[in-house]
């Protein structure tokens, strides 16, 4: 698998397809690249160059803890250099859920460098916003107050890192627990903040300034529910939205499985999309 340099962190990546467009689509959660490689198969077959990666503190890649800015827009800008690297720049960039919000981000950040926004599973309301930041921070604060960085070694995100990537327990062990505690603090507080905005991570102003093609799909759960993405479809200027799932569900997460069974109805919705809007398929 190759592995990139990317702002001092080892990213690893893989290029689905040799022809077309670039794309990036990423998994939710922390989830590895594994997540997304079903659909990313789905678009390279289409005729896109696809690419898919672990980000920092995900899969095979590094952990790196760096509070000076929340952890999508370190991701955002990660894939920013990563793009570059790979003269992929400008690309298609979208996402479900965690995924979704970095996609958001690089378009605000970068906007020079995104070709279309695809979103999916879009998250937002403050159910979520309070469930998710004790999913991906509140737990591992406690553990690391509790006992250490040998604790968070233990969890089940960080042990799989650890198993995957010997060499991120060391770091993880080699990491300053105060340090570690206050950017995983610090990240939850920009989480949290996003409880009453439209969409987590983005403000009514910014769903409002992006001015590239982007295509909507909504999740049906308590985390990704269906007026969220409604939502995000109407303060986004020319946004498409696209309803492919089954009925709302009443569970947290709804399970990945259901995105897998409506994989050739989500090729399909996005490669007419962008040919829609003039971003053909190799």
């Amino acid at each position: 698998m190759p592995v990139a340099k990317i702002r001092g962190v080892d990213i690893h990546y893989e290029v689905l397809g040799d022809r077309g467009p670039w794309m990036m689509v990423s998994p939710g959660g922390r989830r590895d690249m594994g997540g997304v490689r079903y659909l990313a198969e789905e678009f390279a077959a289409a005729g896109f160059r696809v690419l898919i990666h672990d980000r920092r503190n995900c899969g095979v890649s590094d952990v790196s803890f760096d509070d000076s800015a929340s952890e999508y827009e370190i991701w955002a800008d990660d894939l920013h250099e990563l793009l570059k690297q790979l003269g992929a720049l400008p690309a298609i960039v979208g996402g479900g859920s965690s995924g979704c919000r970095m996609a958001l981000l690089f378009a605000l950040r970068h906007p020079e460098a995104a070709r279309a926004l695809l979103m999916w599973r879009v998250t937002g309301g403050a159910f979520a916003a309070n469930r998710l930041a004790e999913n991906y921070y509140g737990q591992y604060i406690a553990a690391a107050e509790r006992g250490g960085m040998k604790a968070v070694t233990e969890l089940d995100h960080f042990r799989e890192m650890s198993e995957a990537n010997p060499a991120n327990r060391e770091r993880l062990l080699a990491t300053d627990v105060n340090h570690f505690i206050r950017v995983m603090s610090r990240w939850r507080e920009y989480f949290l903040k996003g409880a009453s905005l439209p969409v987590i991570g983005c403000t009514a102003e910014d769903l409002g300034s992006i001015r590239i093609p982007a295509c909507v799909i909504p999740g049906n759960d308590f985390s990704h529910p269906r007026a969220v993405a409604r939502t995000a479809r109407s303060l986004i200027p020319g946004a498409e939205l696209f309803d492919i799932l089954g009925p709302d569900l009443a569970v947290d997460v709804a399970p990945p499985r259901q995105w897998h069974d409506v994989k050739g109805e989500h090729r399909r919705v996005v490669v007419d999309f962008l040919a829609r809007h003039g971003i053909a398929a190799g």
